[in-house]
Formats: C-alpha cells, sequence, structure tokens
C-alpha cells in the first residue's frame, strides 16, 4: 500500500491538505477519566490542627511509601475521620482515530477557572469538561496531535478582605497547579510510548487561568523568582510560597506535597496562552520556551498590558502582572521566539493580526488611561472586541461556550429582582456566545498557531514508510550546491520541488537514485522546501539558503 510522509509545510497556500494545520483525521478517541497524580487537596482539607494535619500526612506518606493504596477516608471530603484530603486528578486523552504515528506533538489543554470550581468561581466554566477545553482538543487531534485536557488543584479565598492574603492564597493555587502539570509532564513522558507521542515535543495551551499556569510553568525556573518583593509577606519577610510545606519549583518534596521525582524532565517545547497574564516579568529570560498569545486588548480581568488582576466575583485587585502586549515584546527580544519569528507568514490570519499592531485604541479605563497601543511582536494575536459601556462586561475570552440549559448556567446567580441566572450573567461579558461563534475563535487560533508550531518544534510525522531519513540532503545551511543524495535501492525517484515560504515552486526537475547535485546560487536568502516524489510518496526536506 503506498504511504504518504505528512510533512508539514510552514507556508500559506499550500493546497493539499496538512496533517497539523488541517483536520486530516474524522474520527476522535477519547480515553476519558484517567488518574495521573493524587496530591493533597488545598480546596477541602482543613489544616488547622497541626497535630491532627501531621498525623494525617504521616499515614499517607507511609501508604505511598509502602506502596499500598492511600486510605479511602483522605478521598471523602464528608470523612470526619481525617483532617486532610487528596484529590485524585484525572484527565481526558483524545487522539486520532486510525492513526499509525509513533511520535505525534502532544498539546496539553490547562482550562480556565479562577482557580476555583464552577459555580463557586462566579461562572460556568472551570474543568476539562469545558466546551472550549474538549472542542479544542477534538480539534488537536484530527489535525494528528495528541491532546490532553486535564484537571489541577483548586482553591483560595477571593472574598478575603486583607489583599496580601488574597495574594497569598492566589499565588500557591497558581503555584499549585504549576506542580500538578509538572508531575503531568513527568507522567506523559515516562508513558511516551504507549501514547505515541514524542516526549520532546510538548506544547502547552492555557485558557485564561489556565494561561497564567502556562506562562508560569514555562518561565518560573528559580527560587529566587517566587522571592521578588510582590510575593513577600510583608508580616514575615519571606515568600508567600513556603517551599517546605508545599515543595520546591519542580514540585517535589515539601510537607504538603505527594509527588515524587521519576527522572523524567519537565521541559515543554512551547507555550500557547489565550487569554492569561505572565505574573512578573522578570520570570521571562533568554531561552525559555518559546511562547504564543492571543489576547483581548480590552480584557478587564488580565490586562493586556501592565496591570492588576482583578477577582472576577468582587472586583477587588489582587497582583500586578503582564499581558501579551509586553510580554511578547520581550520574548521576542530575548531571541526565545526565533524558531518561529525568522519565518515568513502571508496568510489571512496573520495579516489581520499584523494590522493591528500599532494601532491605538479606545481603552477600558478613564483619561489619562483611556487609551492602550498593540505593540509590533510577532506571535501576538490581539483580540479586538467592542468597547463596552461597563468596565466588567468588556469580553475576555469569546472563544469561550456553554450550554445555558446546563446545571450550573440555569443556576441561579443572584436573587434580584430579577433573578439572574448564571447564564445570563455570563452572557454580560460574552454577549455572543455560541458553539458556532466560539468554534471560529478556536479555528483562529489554530490557523494561526500551527504553523509556528511546525516550525518551533521542527515536526515531521513518522509514518510506516520514514522517507525523510532515507533521503540525504546536505549542505544545510547551503549557499550555492545543495546535494540530495538517495542511497536506497528500493525508492525509486521521479521528480523534485524546490518551494518558498511562500508555497511557490522556484526550482523542479528530475532525479536520479544515488548522487544529485542542486545548483541554488540563485535562489535568494531565506528557507525553502524540497519536496521529493518518490514510488512510495512524497518526501520534504527543509533547507536554509545562505
Amino acid at each position: 500500500m503506498k504511504k504518504t510522509l505528512f510533512f508539514l509545510l510552514a507556508f500559506s497556500g499550500a493546497a493539499v491538505a496538512q496533517r497539523y494545520t488541517t483536520e486530516v483525521f474524522s474520527q476522535v478517541n477519547v480515553n476519558a477519566n484517567v488518574s495521573y497524580a493524587q496530591n493533597i487537596d488545598f480546596l477541602t482539607s482543613d489544616f488547622s490542627n497541626p497535630a491532627n494535619v501531621a498525623g494525617d500526612v504521616t499515614e499517607i506518606k507511609t501508604a505511598l511509601a509502602t506502596g499500598q493504596p492511600i486510605p479511602a477516608k483522605f478521598f471523602n471530603p464528608a470523612d470526619p475521620a481525617s483532617d486532610v484530603k487528596v484529590r485524585d486528578l484525572k484527565m481526558d486523552v483524545y487522539s486520532p482515530v486510525g492513526d499509525n504515528a509513533t511520535d505525534r506533538p502532544l498539546a496539553i489543554y490547562v482550562h480556565t477557572g479562577n482557580f476555583l470550581p464552577p459555580g463557586i468561581n462566579g461562572g460556568i466554566l472551570g474543568s476539562k469538561n469545558d466546551s472550549s477545553a474538549i472542542v479544542m482538543c477534538e480539534k488537536l487531534a484530527k489535525r494528528g496531535f495528541v491532546a490532553i485536557a486535564a484537571n489541577y488543584r483548586l482553591g483560595w479565598n477571593p472574598l478575603d478582605p486583607n489583599q496580601f492574603v488574597r495574594r497569598a492564597q492566589l499565588l500557591n493555587a497558581v503555584y499549585r497547579a504549576i506542580h500538578d502539570m509538572k508531575e503531568l509532564v513527568r507522567v506523559v513522558k515516562a508513558d511516551a510510548t504507549n501514547l505515541g507521542i514524542d516526549p520532546n515535543r510538548i506544547v502547552m495551551f492555557g485558557e485564561g487561568s489556565g494561561g497564567y499556569v502556562a506562562l508560569a510553568y514555562a518561565t518560573l525556573d528559580k527560587w529566587s523568582e517566587v522571592e521578588i518583593p510582590k510575593f513577600i509577606n510583608p508580616a514575615t519577610g519571606s515568600s508567600f510560597v513556603d517551599s517546605n510545606q508545599v515543595g520546591n519549583i519542580e514540585g517535589l518534596n515539601g510537607l504538603l506535597n505527594l509527588y515524587a521525582d521519576n527522572g523524567q524532565s519537565t521541559d515543554i517545547a512551547m507555550c500557547v496562552n489565550m487569554g492569561g497574564a505572565l505574573a512578573d516579568i522578570s520570570w521571562l529570560e533568554a531561552g525559555d520556551a518559546p511562547m504564543i498569545a492571543f489576547h483581548c486588548v480590552r480584557d478587564p480581568f488580565a490586562p493586556f498590558g501592565d496591570g492588576t488582576v482583578v477577582v472576577p466575583t468582587t472586583q477587588d485587585d489582587v497582583v500586578d502582572v503582564s499581558g501579551a502586549n509586553t510580554f511578547m515584546v520581550k520574548a521576542n527580544t530575548l531571541g526565545n521566539n526565533n524558531s518561529f519569528t525568522s519565518q515568513t507568514y502571508n496568510d489571512p490570519i496573520t495579516l489581520a493580526a499584523r494590522a493591528r499592531y500599532g494601532v491605538t485604541y479606545n481603552y477600558i479605563f478613564s483619561a489619562p488611561f483611556d487609551t492602550i497601543t498593540v505593540n509590533t511582536a510577532e506571535g501576538l494575536y490581539p483580540v479586538i472586541q467592542p468597547l463596552s459601556a461597563s468596565l466588567f462586561t468588556n469580553v475576555g475570552a469569546p472563544w469561550q461556550w456553554w450550554d445555558p440549559a446546563g446545571p450550573i448556567a440555569s443556576d441561579t446567580f443572584s436573587a434580584g429582582p430579577p433573578v439572574i441566572t448564571y447564564h445570563m450573567a455570563g452572557l454580560a461579558g460574552n454577549p455572543n456566545m455560541s458553539p458556532s461563534y466560539g468554534r471560529t475563535y478556536q479555528d483562529t487560533i489554530l490557523g494561526y498557531v500551527t504553523p509556528r508550531l511546525i516550525n518551533s518544534m521542527n515536526i515531521v510525522s513518522n509514518e510506516e514508510f520514514a522517507l525523510n531519513s532515507r533521503i540525504d540532503l546536505y549542505p544545510n545551511p547551503a549557499t550555492k550546491t545543495l546535494v540530495l543524495n538517495i542511497s536506497d535501492a528500493d525508492l525509486n525517484i521521479e521528480s523534485y520541488q524546490v518551494i518558498d515560504a511562500t508555497a511557490r515552486v522556484v526550482m523542479n526537475g528530475n532525479l536520479n537514485n544515488g548522487f544529485n547535485e542542486l545548483n541554488v546560487e540563485s535562489l535568494n536568502p531565506g528557507v525553502y522546501f524540497v519536496k521529493v516524489q518518490t514510488n512510495e510518496g512524497e518526501a520534504v526536506q527543509r533547507f536554509i539558503k545562505k
């Protein structure tokens, strides 16, 4: 049977459906509610009695050390036999049906929710079962990715009247969520063969609160970054995060932490933010993972530029952060995004993003802060929604939607009068909410992201016949001559094309088995693709003309 190696051409205008950039699979398999970790739950535990806590933690860790299951009383929040509670963290794994690839990139989707359960967080969304999480993972799987939507631990008190208490609790909630994602990455890397993934090609998508987690995951890499002034408790002079209690940067050790090192790296290859912000711009340093950002310019809760995180339920300030309009400029300046910013993109989605660079928009605050200018930063997609008459009804996440008749959406948000349901309250900040509207935004996101993922992670599919590995191409970069050497007697070479980054064929001809020299001296400097037609399908390799 003839097999085709799908190589991902990172240019616009390609007429052939390409794996990872378009939906080449029609069906998706979902392995739901797979347990990936167990750890202490700060939402349901009672830490008021230190002696009880110490006894419970000792019992839990003894069970783990002796290979025994954690007793059931620790998983039941209503069981009075323990003060400390443990949460069994679940993930849903999405994969394309009929796909035989074994080295697929993995996309991890971190959901939104303000680090509280749906309803309690003042909204409808906040789990791996959100419509936006499910459909985005389906779309990724249909493109040939393996996608995972995972729950993580929640819990903080946004209603505390003390801003420093709110800040401490929120920072710790984010910190624990990072630990959960690090454990997830360790677990899936250890199981890469069964999942059919390449452990070196993991991209983390973060939506809303999940965006904060994904951005922090990619940038928080040393303890000193947790001890910057705004994260210092004025009452103690120490960080709001106590590593002796909750563990180190990697999510290991700590009294109230159960994760153990399995020998796997927690590195990821890329980060995609959808409406989150970076906890502190100083965290972003040269060598951090490449990042792409989608951010509503008029987001009232996560600032587009430098600003303050606001509690959605109370509109109270929590902590100053940096939005995409700030951190994307720095990421590009540091060179972290060179893997994709050095390429050429002229597709309509990219052009739409660029058309907003340098434009000044009416903003959500009063003068003198009543305008904001979008910075020029490749990899930033500024989302423009109409300016609302009320600050907190400006749209921050048009890619979200929900079932208006769902159990939370139909519950009473405010007794009134008039009675307001959660659905009605949600529409105030997303008035065009519908599945088709949200899906359109998701298609835009993926249309922008996937070509850049391809370049940044150097993705090549490995089908049954790995043709690229059977065709030698050198030198790369090339100045005058490019050699194509086909020494595999089982391959019959038919023709070749050299294609530039705008999908234009700039050279073509026939090849012989064996040694072939192509004169590329007349080509302009840049990135090109050599497509070779064989009796077993097409192979495409990228080269750089100096």
